[in-house]
């Protein structure tokens, strides 16, 4: 057959049959190249998203599925909040993405946001607040000191006695994770991203370059360059690299049922909060109906994701009842409706690891990002992807060269 004949041939087989032709335009389409990412969470999820946007070939991988119940990212829901002392590089990254969950939730017509507000309250100094919230203003996400009257006022449901000063945050509120998670990678497939739940062990380094996945259904996988964001077994996936620098810790969080008939402490009524005193604790108003939400941002003890027993114990249920009959009144004797152990997997320092494994130029390590990491997703995806294509250099911020040095072991909040 001549060139023209065949060119002919061809095209009345396309318009013979044009989900074919655009299956085939597709397969033909130029990739820029192929990344592979590891972990479906908050941080891989959005950077395999995002690269995915900018033209790459992404193979996203995940052993127990997204938003699972043993991930850092699974649960019920996050507070999404724009405070953070001093660190506007978080404050800035927070403004990107409630522009995104904004965008997102309209795009993929989903309910991703639900702006409830944020009110903080302080029992101790409350330095913290009063250095971020210039920084949170001049992002652009209304930030505001209320008196003890204003907050007695507006919300009389929560008891303030030993409390010494209070914000409140607009823009802020809560983020459904779960549900979350399974929607980025929903939309991920549906733009010809590639998704296998699989277990995956790194392969040999040779040269400075990771050579291939090796995959818990005996395939290997290569690719151009890949992105470790397995959350809580980070460091045990590279466990001489990194040195144990991600530790998980247990952590209970508990649902308690309003009392009936009392709309005070529905999300309608009652804002995401947060009480600094000698310990941390936070909470969300009736997230999907599932109970007045408490949790102690104190970090328990070293856990395993895999195979932990995630019982509360009855030590923490007692803790939090404490918590409640004192600051919420009306809550005294709730009955509990859930519970769950997760876990925090935070660096020492408490910021997150974005950087290129030390003995491996095409292999980015990305972590440390619970509790605070689910709410900058999609904007620290859209970060994380323009370093590992090249666009951007290495932040010190978050690079692994900061451990070399003795940490400065820092509390930082981070529900």
């Amino acid at each position: 057959m001549d060139r023209r004949h065949f060119m002919k041939s061809s095209i009345m087989a396309a318009l013979a049959n044009p989900i074919q032709a655009m299956a085939q335009s597709k397969t033909m389409k130029i990739k820029k190249g192929h990344i592979a990412v590891i972990g479906a969470g908050a941080f891989g999820g959005w950077t395999a998203h995002h690269l995915l946007k900018k033209g790459y070939d992404v193979t996203l991988l995940d052993v127990f599925g997204p938003g699972n119940s043993r991930a850092s990212s699974g649960g019920d829901s996050r507070v999404i909040r724009g405070i953070y002392g001093e660190d506007k590089i978080y404050v800035d990254l927070v403004a990107r993405s409630f522009k995104l969950w904004k965008r997102y939730q309209k795009q993929w017509q989903q309910s991703l946001y639900f702006p409830t507000g944020a009110l903080w309250f302080f029992q101790v100094d409350d330095t913290y607040a009063q250095k971020s919230l210039p920084i949170v203003n001049q992002a652009g996400l209304k930030s505001e000191q209320l008196s003890k009257k204003e907050v007695e006022k507006k919300f009389p449901q929560i008891d303030l006695n030993g409390l010494k000063s209070f914000y409140f945050e607009h823009e802020a509120g809560y983020l459904p994770a779960r549900h979350c998670c399974q929607v980025v990678l929903e939309n991920f497939v549906k733009k010809g991203g590639e998704y296998k739940q699989l277990a995956v062990e790194p392969g040999k380094i040779l040269n400075n370059k990771l050579s291939e996945l090796i995959l818990s259904d005996g395939s290997k996988l290569n690719a151009d360059s890949y992105v470790f964001a397995c959350g809580p077994w980070l460091s045990k996936v590279f466990p001489d690299a990194l040195k144990d620098i991600i530790t998980p810790t247990r952590q209970e969080v508990f649902f308690f049922g309003t009392p009936y008939g009392d709309s005070s402490l529905f999300e309608s009524n009652m804002p995401v909060w947060v009480d600094f005193g000698k310990k941390i604790w936070y909470g969300i108003p009736g997230a999907d109906w599932r109970g007045f939400k408490v949790a102690d941002d104190t970090r328990g003890a070293e856990f395993d994701p895999t195979s932990g027993d995630r019982t509360a114990s009855e030590t923490g249920l007692e803790s939090a009842r404490n918590y409640l009959a004192k600051r919420f009144p009306s809550m005294k004797d709730a009955p509990l409706l859930e519970s769950r152990v997760c876990q925090y997997e935070n660096s020492p320092d408490g910021n997150y690891i974005i950087d290129k494994h030390p003995e491996a130029e095409n292999t980015w390590v990305i972590g440390g990002g619970s509790g605070h990491g689910f709410k900058l997703g999609p904007a620290l995806g859209e970060f994380v992807a323009d370093r590992v294509i090249g666009n951007k250099g290495i932040d010190s911020f978050f690079a692994l060269s900061r451990f070399n040095n003795d940490l400065d072991k820092k509390t930082q909040f981070n529900p």
